[in-house]
């Protein structure tokens, strides 16, 4: 088993959010990312395999201030040896997917091989209306969204991420699709030196490109997609060898999903699938349940509820919602504690990755750090084989 810790990042504490408008604090920022620092080099020190960091814009409620999980990586990985560094995701239908390809191949030369790469939809309308208006009709699409918004922004994402992956593999690419072509039209070059030592221009007109550099990883860097809940989403990742990270759901429909990817790829149940878990351990179960109050409780109830996350916690057949801490749905305790929640999750629930949700900021710095050293010293060994 694999485990990464996922970053937001948040900025502040929540007494600081609750004060209001704290992402225009400029001093909160410098703060989050100093201790960001601390943090990943003890990650990188522990053993664990990778960090990764969302995409949102706009946030000047505190929450999820990671305009650019690139520049959050290499900022990671230029203070770091072994540390992965990736992202949970790049919103692909927001974005011009031949930058997208050009950004993580620089930043797999820059971290010497160390990239992840992760792609999301997007649901969040007050940016990705804003940020994706340069594709007609695509906006943010919620979790259990199925209309006319979800298709496009489907069709969008799963066009951009055929695009990156050509821009990785293939020496010269074109592409003619619905959002995006590939050259354009009839576009005019007539320099010599591509003559001599290039490609791509027939009779003087561009008909192919050249996307450089590619990444180190061969054929490209190892792909990600947070957070993926309906049973087309895992059948797409199935197909296209996208390992899909769910939140917590309710388990029978995690396993479901566990089941149809194995069905699809021919895996054995659990390969190519993750989960996202909070993570908070101190010394009792009392003292951890508040900490998880005023940060994974907190973010969840006043962020993450609205855009109907919760919606996946429910049994669809009794109605009942899933005991977070009862059913491995949350790391969350005591050493001993948390030592019985992962071993109930990784018995009924084979999967290869687990995602523990740092609330940093929230999760006071020495917090953080403490539930980091204590899961990878004391609750991983006697749990999982950890590689």
């Amino acid at each position: 088993m694999k485990v990464s810790l996922f970053y937001l990042p948040t900025i502040g504490s929540k007494s600081e959010i609750e004060r209001g408008r704290i992402g225009l604090k400029g001093e909160a920022y410098d703060r989050m990312l100093a201790e960001l620092s601390v943090e990943a080099k003890l990650a990188d020190e522990l053993g664990y395999d990778s960090m990764s960091f969302t995409e949102h814009h706009f946030h000047v409620e505190g929450f999820e201030l990671s305009n650019n999980p690139v520049l959050l990586d290499l900022f990671v990985g230029m203070q770091t040896k072994r540390l992965r560094v990736g992202q949970l995701g790049i919103v692909l239908p927001s974005h011009n997917p031949i930058r997208v390809a050009e950004d993580i191949a620089m930043l797999d030369h820059m971290t010497g091989g160390r990239a992840n790469a992760g792609f999301a939809r997007g649901y969040q309308r007050r940016w990705v209306d804003i940020m994706a208006q340069q594709t007609h009709g695509i906006h943010g699409a919620q979790p259990h969204q199925h209309d006319e918004i979800d298709a496009a922004n489907r069709a969008a994402f799963e066009e951009c991420f055929r695009i990156v992956k050509q821009c990785w593999t293939q020496d010269f690419i074109s592409f003619q699709g619905k959002y995006w072509r590939i050259p354009p039209g009839d576009t005019p070059w007539n320099i010599e030196a591509t003559q001599k030592w290039g490609g791509g221009v027939e009779n003087g007109i561009v008909k192919s490109v050249s996307v450089v550099p590619k990444p180190v990883q061969k054929p490209h860097p190892p792909l990600f997609q947070p957070f993926a809940s309906s049973e087309r989403s895992i059948r797409w990742c199935a197909q296209e060898g996208v390992t899909a990270i769910l939140p917590p759901l309710h388990p029978k429909l995690e396993h479901r999903l566990c089941e149809i990817y194995a069905e699809v790829s021919g895996k054995p149940l659990g390969e190519g699938m993750g989960v996202l878990r909070d993570l908070v351990i101190a010394d009792t179960d009392e003292e951890a349940y508040r900490l998880w109050h005023d940060s994974g409780y907190f973010c969840g109830q006043q962020w993450f509820a609205p855009f109907g996350f919760s919606r996946g916690l429910v049994d669809e057949e009794t109605g009942k919602e899933a005991d977070l801490f009862n059913e491995g749905l949350a790391l969350v305790g005591s050493v001993d504690t948390v030592t019985r929640q992962l071993e109930y999750m990784t018995k009924r629930l084979p999967v290869r990755w687990i995602f523990a949700w740092m609330y940093n900021g929230l999760l006071a710095h020495e917090h953080l750090t403490r539930s980091m050293e204590l899961f990878w010293t004391k609750v991983l060994p006697r749990v999982a084989d950890i590689g």
